[in-house]
């Protein structure tokens, strides 16, 4: 993992930043997808409170290369800057970024109602618990293309670290183990 390219967002009038962050991701995910990548992470080095304007995809040079011929920006192309293939810097910090997901959703709740496995005193403790252990990552918002239904991933950074940890990322460009070069 040894190249990465940037892929600054320009919002405009019509598109503002986090619609177009949304849908830059959800196209990457289908062209890693397809790809049937685990070689391409992900990092946000705009990241502060939120996301950012730039999304990096770090990779060796042909798995980038590979990832830019499929045109997977398709119409998107023309609100974002996309760089070449460029050579990771020399010092630079390793971190994961990974998906963090809550232990207790709506979904679970309507399961385990739905089973007849919580009394509707528990509901409510249940419910509070929920609202109580809420995410306050930042996320991205997507939509299913199987049935449509937009959910949130959350986006959870790891300690900055001197050495790299390698592993395979998911087709999100997500590792709970690997890490991503941070600069």
């Amino acid at each position: 993992m040894n190249f990465y390219i940037n892929i600054k967002i320009i919002p405009d009038a019509e598109m503002r930043q986090n619609v177009l962050l949304n849908k830059v991701y959800s196209k990457l995910h289908k062209a890693l997808f397809t790809l049937n990548s685990t070689n391409i992470g992900i990092s946000f080095p705009a990241y502060e409170l939120m996301l950012g304007d730039i999304i990096r995809l770090h990779g060796d040079k042909d798995s980038l290369a590979a990832l830019q011929q499929t045109n997977w920006l398709g119409g998107l192309i023309g609100y974002c800057e996309v760089s070449v293939a460029k050579t990771i810097p020399n010092q630079v910090l390793y971190r994961t970024v990974s998906r963090k997901q809550s232990n207790m959703t709506e979904a679970k709740l309507r399961r385990l109602i739905k089973r007849g496995s919580i009394s509707n005193d528990d509901i409510k403790s249940y419910k509070a618990k929920m609202f109580a252990q809420g995410l306050d990552d930042p996320y991205l918002e997507l939509e299913s293309a199987s049935n449509g239904y937009k959910h949130r991933r959350y986006i959870q950074f790891g300690q900055c670290s001197q050495h790299a940890q390698v592993g395979i990322f998911d087709q999100f460009g997500l590792s709970k183990t690997a890490t991503v070069p941070w600069f």
